[in-house]
């Protein structure tokens, strides 16, 4: 056997394997209503990925969470490097951040409802779980910095600008990306998670809701696996994405 069909072959036993396991509850189950077999829910999922509104929901939900990523992402790289270059900054903004981090994501989207219009709360929320991630990842990266480097930077007289981009950037790019990798996860849950109680016009999270209240449960079946895929994939190019930045 060669190594390529090996590969293949450990690729394909995990989903098969899990496949299976799922199609023998369906049987033993025996309500669709409960729970849907895998050919229920590949039917489903065929039905709506030929209509309009599957892409149209996709698309939303997709630049919701992508909004939320990057600004809270931002928000997190800046706010680290002021709370590491300023004591009182540090002394005033800290315990924020930890209390956004430790407060459940339920907690924030009924708040947020009460003061943000339907359609932003997705974005405004992802945004708001990416941020404590991204921070607390460059904290930690700007705390472990080389003091030596730094002062041999300072002792050819670099620029900020030149020791942000010689010293700073390279130190804190595997710690960003760790911490981008983990705050895309959380901001696609937290998005779809509020989609489906706050739920716009067009998402993902408000045709789940919808699938929930006709109990149409292969359909919030399929709108499961789409997410699921969707994260996946999406993560994979993000992965790459930052594992080629690190390697310049």
């Amino acid at each position: 056997m060669n190594e390529r069909l090996k590969k293949c072959l450990k690729a394909a036993i995990p989903p098969v394997f899990w496949l299976g396991v799922w199609q023998l509850a369906a049987w033993c189950v025996r309500q669709e209503l409960l729970l849907p077999g895998p050919a229920a829910v590949g039917r489903s999922l065929l039905a709506l990925a030929g209509t309009t509104d599957f892409w149209l929901s996709v698309a939303a939900t997709l630049g919701r969470v992508v909004l939320g990523l990057l600004w809270g992402a931002a928000a997190g790289t800046a706010l680290a490097f002021l709370t590491h270059f300023s004591s009182w900054a540090n002394a005033i903004v800290s315990p924020a951040v930890r209390v956004v981090r430790a407060t459940p994501v339920v907690s924030f989207i009924l708040l947020v409802y009460l003061w943000t219009p339907r359609a932003a709360i997705p974005w405004v929320i992802a945004g708001l779980m990416v941020l404590p991630v991204v921070w607390g990842s460059l904290t930690v990266g700007l705390a472990g910095l080389d003091g030596k480097l730094l002062e041999l930077g300072r002792a050819y007289r670099f620029s900020q600008g030149k020791l942000l981009r010689l010293i700073y950037l390279p130190a804190l790019r595997s710690h960003f990306s760790a911490g981008m990798l983990t705050a895309f996860g959380l901001a696609w849950k937290s998005g779809v998670a509020a989609e489906v109680i706050c739920p716009p016009s067009q998402a993902i999270g408000s045709r789940i809701q919808q699938a929930k209240l006709g109990l149409e449960t292969p359909e919030l079946f399929a709108w499961t696996l789409t997410i699921v895929a969707l994260s996946l994939t999406l993560e994979g190019l993000l992965r790459r994405r930052l594992e080629g930045v690190n390697r310049v």
